[in-house]
């Protein structure tokens, strides 16, 4: 076995060392958060799209999202283009925040984006 490389153990992951001996280096893993996986506009337009789809059911969901893809992107430099400060925007779209339907067509512009009324066969 190659030094350095990884072995699956019994109690986790190990990093074989150069003299052979393991050195217990468990990998820390993270909580998922979907702004790590927000790279495009397309990416962010699909995932508003899902939230729109889940607000029937909690109407926390669109606001919710936007926060997500705020966090995804220049917070400080979305809010500034929004018209309020960093942390109203943060308050806003995350936790217990229920902001105006102008903010979120205010944010939704900032993104580049714009939403469209299709209608239901």
């Amino acid at each position: 076995m190659p030094a350095d490389s990884l072995v699956v153990g019994r109690y986790g992951v190990c990093r074989r060392g150069a003299r052979g001996v393991h050195v217990n280096a468990r990998e820390k893993s993270r909580a998922f958060d979907a702004a790590d996986y927000l790279e495009s506009l397309d990416d962010v337009a699909a995932f508003l799209r899902a939230a729109l789809e889940d607000s029937d059911e909690d109407p926390t969901a669109l606001p919710h999202a936007l926060g997500i893809i705020a966090r995804s992107r220049n917070m400080s430099e979305l809010a500034r283009r929004v018209g309020v400060s960093r942390d109203g925007l943060y308050k806003a779209l995350t936790g217990d925040g229920i902001p105006t339907w102008s903010t979120i067509l205010k944010v939704t512009r900032a993104l580049g984006l714009r939403f469209e009324l299709h209608t239901v066969a």
